[in-house]
């Protein structure tokens, strides 16, 4: 299956995105972008994405347009003969879910389809890694494991009764802390703009008759202590100056200027109400706690992936006890190139898509800036390989990386690839495409 096109609706504005069959390479694109981006997308091939419609083409070379309106009823229409057919993709509820089809779920698919560069990185180093979790205390890494699973579960229920995306309410849950840090540092700058104005005063004016009366240097003591005080005073209003810098940079990435404007803004509708704004951030800061809870068991190895090899960990928690047993060494092995083991768990990827559920359907593999941190020598051959795969399975690469952009740029010329960039007049998150499908 390829996508040809994506209509995302939110109010009264329309979001537009033409992909090519082959590679089509999404620039300038941020972590929050990337996020929604892959949300919708596999959103709009499954069941809850009400507003965002799709145009896709399957193995078998039909092409299908899925319609989610507000409002009314959800359909697939095969657009060769025009014709109805979302009873071929609908359960027995009615409800339409291509992935369904595939045998996959929305969480699963996120998962087989997404491919970031710590999802490379992890993949070079399966072995290694299957063996550092294997070390760890079966019952404290599922428990974690399980922990981050129910949290992420949690936030995207609570999104999506809100009727947004589970990503805003981390940039909520940033806003609301980065608010409350800069009025507590706020607070406490006018307590000692307060308290510096009546200590300088009485300081100033205590000098005087001190140095007429008593001697210079007791003046020159009112004197320090003027200073000191206006020292600390301006410390605590630079202080107060990096929290509010903070708090707008915060704003800034949901798109508003103010903190009044945010909560006016509601970010895109989510905030509707007291009580999903306060599950929202409740559900947030769980998952929070547990993120850094199975960050301290596994450092940067996703929660997702250890659950997805969990046979494969808990057949190598077995052979340590026996390596234990018998006081054996656990070495590594690996002499594997790095180039060469990058290029094999890529195309490792692209295979486990390719072939996917009782149809034999493949789908398109998403790259969520999966070079990033790379050498440059080591991209350019990934990026052919990419090319070469894209003949047998559509990849859509999002990714703010400025070598993969001018590659892209270059690459766009010979027809096998297609480039979308913000338009440098428009918002950020309104793309354009800047250079189209050759032949």
């Amino acid at each position: 299956m390829r996508f040809e096109r994506l209509v995302i609706e939110a109010e009264d504005n329309t979001f537009s995105l033409e992909f090519h069959p082959r590679l089509t390479v999404i620039c300038g694109v941020g972590h929050l972008e990337r996020e929604g981006l892959t949300t919708e997308l596999i959103g709009a091939l499954s069941s809850s994405r009400t507003g965002v419609h799709a145009e896709v083409m399957a193995d078998t070379g039909n092409r299908f347009a899925i319609f989610r309106p507000f409002g009314g009823r959800h359909r697939v229409v095969d657009i060769n003969t025009a014709t109805d057919v979302s009873a071929r993709f609908a359960d027995e509820y009615g409800t339409i879910d291509l992935l369904a089809v595939a045998g996959l779920d929305s969480r699963t698919a996120k998962r087989r389809l997404k491919l970031t560069a710590s999802d490379l990185t992890t993949s070079t180093n399966h072995e290694q890694i299957v063996r550092q979790l294997a070390a760890v205390n079966p019952a404290e890494l599922w428990g974690a494991v399980e922990q981050v699973i129910e949290a992420e579960a949690a936030v995207e229920e609570a999104a999506e009764s809100a009727g947004s995306a589970p990503e805003d309410a981390a940039v909520v849950s940033r806003i609301e802390k980065r608010h409350d840090e800069f009025e507590a540092v706020q607070a406490m700058a006018e307590k000692f703009r307060r308290a510096s104005f009546f200590g300088g005063a009485f300081a100033a004016l205590a000098a005087v008759p001190s140095a007429i009366l008593v001697s210079r240097a007791l003046a020159m003591v009112f004197v320090m202590g003027a200073a000191v005080i206006t020292a600390v005073s301006f410390i605590q209003n630079q202080r107060m100056q990096k929290a509010r810098r903070a708090e707008e940079d915060a704003l800034a990435e949901a798109g508003a200027q103010t903190y009044l404007g945010f909560h006016l803004q509601r970010v895109n509708g989510l905030l509707d109400s007291e009580g999903s704004r306060q599950r929202l951030l409740e559900t947030s800061a769980a998952l929070t706690r547990a993120t850094e809870t199975w960050s301290k068991i596994a450092g940067s190895v996703p929660a997702d992936w250890a659950l997805e090899y969990k046979a494969e960990i808990q057949e190598a928690t077995k052979r340590r006890r026996v390596i234990e047993a018998t006081s054996t060494a656990i070495t590594n092995p690996s002499q594997t190139d790095e180039g060469t083991s990058l290029a094999d768990a890529l195309v490792a990827r692209l295979t486990s898509v390719r072939d996917i559920g009782p149809a034999q359907e493949s789908l398109p593999l998403l790259l969520d800036d999966a070079l990033n941190g790379l050498d440059p020598e080591l991209k350019a051959p990934l990026l052919e390989l990419l090319v070469r795969a894209s003949e047998s399975q559509q990849i859509v690469f999002m990714t703010e990386d400025s070598d993969v952009t001018e590659w892209a740029r270059l690459e766009a010329m010979t027809g096998a690839v297609s480039i979308l960039e913000p338009s440098p007049d428009e918002h950020p998150s309104t793309m354009e495409e800047s250079s189209l499908r050759a032949g």
